[in-house]
């Protein structure tokens, strides 16, 4: 996957319908979010989108959504994204969704992580993940950051995207 990121204020939330049986009604959501500089964003929320700490989303709340820029996308205006993973923003937090190689480098080259035996490392579906995260696309949370290049840090939270 390519993971691009969009960040900006939910101006609505609505149901989203992908057929025209009952069974799927509610169960997708069309968030709209707009970055404030004239940019807007759709995303199409599933119930497979992953919710960082699984937190709530309102009109009004600042968010980033998540998506593969190597998914098709329908050609209009504003654009419409499967969304991947989104988070609420919040400060001292922040949130990086990539594929990190076997030193840990994010595709990018702008993030490297150091693992600690305090950083907690699981599955998506809050199962403890017991091998090496390398090699793989990881949603990771942390604080700071040096200002080296690669920027460096230890993650408080890594979770792993089978």
């Amino acid at each position: 996957m390519n993971f691009q990121q969009f960040s900006g204020t939910v101006t609505s939330i609505s149901d989203f319908q992908i057929s025209t049986n009952d069974e799927n009604r509610g169960c997708y959501q069309l968030f709209s979010v707009d970055s404030g500089y004239g940019n807007v964003v759709n995303f199409v929320i599933e119930p497979e989108t992953y919710f960082i700490d699984h937190e709530m989303v309102a009109v009004g709340d600042r968010v980033t959504g998540f998506y593969d820029a190597n998914a098709p996308v329908p050609l209009i205006y504003p654009p419409q994204y499967r969304a991947i993973v989104m988070t609420k923003e919040h400060p001292y937090q922040n949130v990086k969704v990539d594929f990190f190689n076997s030193q840990l480098i994010s595709s990018d080259g702008s993030l490297m992580l150091n693992i600690s035996s305090g950083t907690e490392i699981v599955l998506e579906n809050g199962q403890s993940f017991n091998h090496n995260p390398i090699n793989r696309n990881l949603i990771v949370t942390y604080g700071p950051t040096t200002r080296s290049i690669p920027a460096q840090t230890t993650p408080f939270k890594i979770i792993v995207i089978c």
